[in-house]
């Protein structure tokens, strides 16, 4: 992206909305600043973190560039640019005796915490460099008071969010954690759900995280200035090594009770709260509480706005209180994987914090059900609802990173799903298609681009970027549309409190304007594909089946026999039929036309498409009985062009029609 653009100033409307928003907010309130410094330790260059090519994956010293001043400029909402300011606070930070954070190295914070013999990680940020980096900034402070530099002992993966995992290699090797035994901690259902978004999904869930995080938006304070949980996504290599011990609940509702390297921890298992597989956990010996991302200083997702499963806002509700009753009354200091920690310097403080944080995500469940009952659609009830002001003037319950106004939308699609029951919406035309007729029924592009300037001249932003998206649709090469609209989104960008939809509002006026640019993501690489079963990558190649061109072929039946690192032998039959994919583990069929032989390394290399089908044949590292035509149909159908997502997929423009 062109670092030379700069996105068009404030307008009169955004200066004056911006500027109320500091006569409703307790400004004065510096606590969270306060917290957000105790325990810092030294202080550190802002991390610029390259790879081993030399490219930026994180860069903090853009933001502190502009993020000086005590005032918001005008293009950013106050309240966001308070928490804007708030993760530009980096370093190397005690939370207590034996715990440490390294926070500001990437979107989420490492946690480090001292055992008998060494050190346990948890969440290692979401690349390598990054990973690597913040170790180093803790290691190299042992060294300068004089204490050796510390083994890692033991993973924890607190969620199975890629902020949360991404760069464990770059704090323990494969080669070491297994020449070690290393022990990987993980919540129940972990690794399904991390190649679940990873995977199945990646590639539009990566799309849309651009647009989530504005990663690829210059810094600047008309553009990409914070993303609610931190500053935004680093761009490094990610790592994933599997869980060695699933952490799994008691029956009982009590912890659940191991020992890592001595240090004893108590495990609360928190399915479908943030993330499907989560888990709170609270270490006696330092009386600290980590809340993984279940309790952070804002009001979370119910369903991101890049994609996920949705989530259960009334269970979210039921874990916190779990929580206090579990251990927030016993607890000296809570940290999280995103902020800064809360200590105990009053009786009441963190349970009070749970508490209102609990009461959140159960009055958007209840009272969104309650009007659900009423007969409103969740677009009806989002733009009604109102949260108490007990809850709107606490700073942690703030939107930041979730709005009140799609975690209303989550909970109505959870419970009652798409369709809003008017039969007018059953089978709505596509825009597409309907882009052109509402063009044409209101006398053509030309005359709704004159009524939307003049609304856009009213300040009225948010009509002039649904009306203007009919224009863009119906005729995809009108500049003066896709201006207009852009003008719009950028007005309500600047005036988002949300980070996420400043950056979604931010990403569509540059591409508007700019086109889809190429940029640089977090690469997996292999290292994912390395970590999962045989029955994950069957599951993924179903994803990448060119169904149409299957459904038209014949059966396609292909024994697999794959050495594994271990050297046990994983056995399956792979069957293509009916334009899907289906499969037996364990079993073999006797009139398959085609049995495979080959390694675990030779399968994920053909998986990532690393290695052609025909090369891995003619250099013997896969041998074939039977029918070599069959085994190249099958690769030809999960590899064909058909098969390959686009990474860069129009969000704001019309797309291809579908070929089936």
């Amino acid at each position: 992206m062109c670092g030379c653009y700069e996105g068009k100033p404030a307008t009169s409307a955004t200066i004056e909305a911006n500027g109320k928003v500091y006569m409703t907010l307790p400004f004065s309130d510096r606590q969270d600043f306060e917290d957000a410094q105790r325990g810092r330790l030294g202080d550190p260059s802002p991390p610029l973190i390259r790879n081993s090519e030399g490219r930026v994956v994180w860069d903090m010293p853009s933001y502190l560039a502009f993020e000086q001043d005590a005032m918001a400029p005008d293009s950013i909402n106050p309240s966001l640019y308070r928490q804007a300011k708030l993760n530009d606070i980096c370093g190397l930070f005690q939370v207590t005796d034996g715990i440490y954070q390294v926070r500001g190295y990437d979107l989420s914070n490492m946690t480090i915490v001292e055992s008998d013999n060494g050190i346990i990680i948890i969440d290692p940020l979401i690349s390598c460099e990054c990973a690597e980096a913040a170790l180093e900034l803790y290691q190299e402070y042992r060294v300068q008071q004089g204490w050796e530099r510390q083994t890692v002992m033991g993973v924890i993966y607190t969620h199975s969010h890629i902020d949360h995992f991404g760069g464990v290699e770059g704090v323990i090797s494969a080669a070491e954690a297994t020449a070690r035994g290393t022990p990987i901690l993980a919540p129940d259902g972990f690794l399904e759900e991390a190649v679940s978004e990873n995977v199945y999904a990646g590639p539009a869930m990566g799309r849309r995280a651009q647009y989530m995080y504005g990663a690829p938006l210059p810094k600047g304070p008309r553009l990409q200035v914070d993303a609610g949980l931190g500053k935004t996504q680093s761009t490094g290599r990610i790592s994933l090594l599997p869980p060695t011990l699933n952490i799994c609940a008691q029956d009982d509702g009590q912890p659940t009770v191991h020992v890592v390297d001595g240090l004893e921890i108590h495990f609360q298992l928190t399915p479908n709260t943030e993330a499907p597989a989560e888990m709170n956990f609270y270490f006696p010996r330092y009386h600290a509480l980590c809340m993984a991302e279940n309790a952070t200083h804002n009001l979370h997702n119910l369903l991101t706005l890049r994609g996920a499963k949705v989530r259960d806002a009334l269970s979210w509700s039921k874990y916190l209180d779990q929580a206090i009753e579990l251990f927030g009354r016993e607890a000296q200091v809570l940290f999280a994987q995103h902020h800064w920690p809360r200590w105990r310097d009053t009786p009441e403080r963190l349970v009070d914090y749970l508490a209102k944080q609990r009461d959140l995500y159960r009055y958007l469940n209840d009272q969104t059900l309650r009007m659900i009952n009423k007969g409103y659609t969740g677009i009806q009830i989002a733009e009604q609802f109102q949260l108490p002001e007990s809850l709107t003037s606490e700073w942690y319950c703030r939107g930041y990173y979730g709005s009140v106004s799609h975690d209303v939308k989550a909970v109505y699609q959870r419970y009652i799903g798409w369709f809003d029951g008017n039969p007018a919406d059953l089978w709505e035309l596509p825009p597409e298609q309907s882009a052109p007729l509402y063009v044409s029924y209101m006398g053509g592009a030309d005359e709704v681009l004159r009524r939307a300037q003049e609304a856009f001249d009213s300040g009225e932003y948010r009509w002039v970027a649904q009306v203007t998206k009919h224009v863009v649709y119906a005729e995809p090469e009108n500049s003066a549309a896709k201006e207009l609209q852009a003008d719009a989104l950028e007005q309500l960008g600047y005036q988002a409190e949300t980070s996420t939809w400043r950056n979604f509002f931010l990403m569509g006026a540059y591409e508007l304007r700019s086109g889809i640019q190429s940029s640089v993501s977090a690469n997996a690489g292999l290292s994912l594909v390395q970590a999962m079963t045989l029955e994950q990558l069957f599951d993924g190649w179903g994803v990448r089946l060119d169904g149409p061109l299957a459904g038209k072929g014949g059966r396609i039946a292909l024994n697999w026999i794959v050495a594994e690192r271990d050297a046990s032998t994983s056995r399956a039959r792979l069957l293509v039929e009916n334009g899907a994919i289906s499969y037996v583990l364990n079993k073999l069929e006797l009139t398959a036309d085609a049995t495979l032989l080959l390694a675990r390394e030779v399968l994920e290399q053909l998986w990532v498409g690393q290695l052609s089908p025909m090369a891995a044949v003619e250099q013997g590292l896969v041998q074939i009985a039977g029918s070599e035509g069959q085994y190249a149909a099958f690769f030809a159908l999960v590899n064909g062009p058909a098969s390959q997502p686009n990474p860069q997929f129009p969000i704001v423009t019309p797309l291809p029609p579908i070929t089936w």
